[in-house]
């Protein structure tokens, strides 16, 4: 009984005060990297392209570092709220401001004088509102997401599984980055390949905001009894993610995208057909 006690006491006691700072140094890792997308797309827009490219890196790294701050602070156990908070209000710099700022400099300022100057006014402005809607929506995601408790999708999925209700602003902001990577950070010239980009931007936006469902990636358990297959799959998928960073970016975040339309489309017809 005695070794029994001691062993639910272990298992139970609270994580050292200094562990709850290791969390906050990814998300402050979050933040320093979103920073760097912004200077850089300001530099890109004084002529350096290769700028936007780094830009859009940026972005990626901070992804990366937002899945690892909530998956320290569950394995340390050092949740809190003041680590959430911290973390929604970096999200909104890195994956809000950074990207809106990236796709309006890249995509819309960009474009050289055509021979429609009122039109191409016109859509200079437009891409202005849009790119400042990418923002609204995706902070607007963050503040849904913070107070929701067991959020259901309008489409729901397998029972069990869990779902993200609208595209999370992580997969927003890599949308736009893995297309301005693609493209090395050469930016956009032409003034209808800006009209599809502004497209694609206000799509991502309404996607952030809407009730469909989107996967979630939480019923992978790297924490197994035989996690060697897993890690070596991660291992694998990662050494091709960087080996090959343009095209399989680009495919990962279209593919995540596209699949969140056609679950929505699925369960449209099945509803019917029933």
């Amino acid at each position: 009984m005695a070794d029994t006690a001691m062993d639910a006491g272990t298992t139970r006691r609270p994580a050292r005060r200094g562990m709850f700072v290791l969390p906050s140094l990814f998300t402050a890792g979050n933040i320093a990297a979103g920073y760097y997308a912004i200077t850089q797309s300001i530099r890109g827009a004084n002529g350096d392209d290769h700028a936007f490219n780094r830009a859009a890196l940026a972005i990626g790294f901070a992804v990366l570092f937002d899945g690892l701050d909530g998956r320290v602070a569950r394995m340390t156990n050092t949740s809190s709220d003041f680590g959430r908070e911290f973390d929604s209000l970096a999200d909104v710099i890195t994956f809000g401001v950074a990207p809106s700022l990236l796709a309006f400099l890249w995509g819309v300022q960009s474009v050289l004088p055509s021979a429609y100057p009122d039109l191409q006014d016109r859509i200079f402005q437009l891409g202005g509102v849009l790119c400042f809607l990418f923002l609204i929506c995706g902070a607007c995601r963050l503040a849904r997401f913070n107070i929701s408790v067991n959020p259901q999708p309008r489409n729901p999925g397998r029972p069990g599984r869990k779902y993200f209700v609208g595209m999370p602003i992580p997969a927003g902001a890599g949308v736009i980055a893995s297309v301005v990577h693609f493209e090395a950070g050469s930016p956009v010239h032409n003034l209808w390949l800006s009209c599809v980009w502004m497209a694609l931007i206000g799509f991502t936006g309404f996607l952030m905001v809407s009730s469909w469902r989107f996967w979630s990636g939480k019923e992978l358990n790297v924490n197994e009894k035989k996690p060697v297959r897993g890690v070596l799959l991660i291992a694998v998928f990662l050494t091709l993610t960087v080996v090959f960073s343009r095209y399989a970016l680009i495919a990962i975040a279209m593919v995540y995208l596209v699949s969140g339309v056609v679950a929505r489309l699925l369960y449209s017809w099945g509803r019917r057909l029933s």
